[in-house]
């Protein structure tokens, strides 16, 4: 499955559909688009994506509600600063619950 064209589309119309202000897994962004087990493909989709996609990538977070990038890295401050541009807060480094699908 994971080779097929509607793999990969199945996977970003979910990404797609994250509402503003809301943030969710590798894992369940997987299983919403009908592939549980699949968040390492999730990261890979999201590694693949263009620089300038409009699809929002910010808010793919780990299963621990913290960003995966490297704390105060360019990648990791500029997911920051778009999840907290929507209204996203943390508590330290992790996504208050709330805010979690």
């Amino acid at each position: 499955m994971t080779n097929t064209p509607d793999y990969k589309a199945a996977i970003l119309q979910q990404l797609a559909s994250i509402p503003f202000g809301k943030t969710c897994s590798y894992g369940y962004l997987a299983k919403a688009a009908g592939l549980p087990g699949y968040a390492r493909q999730v990261g890979n989709i999201m590694k693949s994506l263009p620089h300038d996609t409009q699809l929002p990538w910010h808010r793919i977070v780990n299963s621990q509600r913290k960003i995966s990038f490297p704390i105060g890295s360019e990648a990791y401050l500029e997911q920051r600063r778009r999840l907290e541009a929507e209204g996203i807060e943390f508590k330290g480094e992790k996504i208050l619950i709330t805010q979690f699908l």
